[in-house]
């Protein structure tokens, strides 16, 4: 690894991220925001049914609108409701850059009760079609499930890096035979900007 490979992604994040803005100016005011996220998944062999490698890389656009204001002012779980709608693209880099596409409906919780940085939590799911050439998967058209956590560290009043882990499912739900689940991982990382 070279000095430069280290020097150039620590001066981007140090132009990036100054000091963090006080996380209520933009998050406990937005009625909505937008992002993009990138990322590795890879999923877990032998766990349930999943037996076959996939990696993937990840690119994901996402819409989120705020459902509350602010709720538990002054509690550990202050925050706020937002609906996250996602359209996901995953290539999987193992099987011929074959890929998946569709769309997702999340539910979230974000807090927001601390300075420059906002954690999150979601869940939900959607329809997938997936072309990996898989004969376990038993038809193109699945589903997928998912939950995981993640934070926003704010840059500006109403713009803010982030990093996401993400438990990541998907099979045909018993509509077809065979029906090999993919039960995966994902760390994103992304940009977000609220409105």
């Amino acid at each position: 690894m070279t000095k430069n490979t280290i020097l150039i992604p620590l001066a981007l994040i140090a132009f990036l991220a100054p000091l963090p803005v006080r996380a209520e100016t933009a998050v406990t005011t937005a009625q909505s925001e937008c992002a993009l996220l990138t990322g590795y998944g890879i999923t877990h062999r032998y766990f349930g049914a999943t037996r076959t490698q996939v990696q993937t890389w990840d690119a994901i656009a996402r819409y989120g609108r705020f459902l509350s204001q602010e709720v538990g002012r002054g509690s550990w779980y202050q925050g706020r409701h937002e609906l996250l709608v996602e359209v996901p693209y995953h290539m999987a880099v193992d099987h011929d850059a074959r890929s998946m596409v569709g769309g997702y409906l999340l539910g979230s919780w974000k807090f927001t009760g601390l300075d420059g940085i906002s954690p999150y939590v979601f869940a939900g799911g959607g329809i997938l079609y997936v072309d990996l050439g898989l004969p376990t998967m038993g038809t193109k058209l699945d589903f997928s499930y998912q939950g995981g956590t993640g934070v926003q560290y704010f840059v500006r009043k109403d713009t803010a890096l982030m990093a996401e882990y993400r438990y990541h499912h998907i099979s045909n739900a018993g509509t077809a035979a065979p029906n090999e689940p993919l039960n995966s991982s994902k760390f994103l990382v992304g940009i977000s900007f609220f409105h």
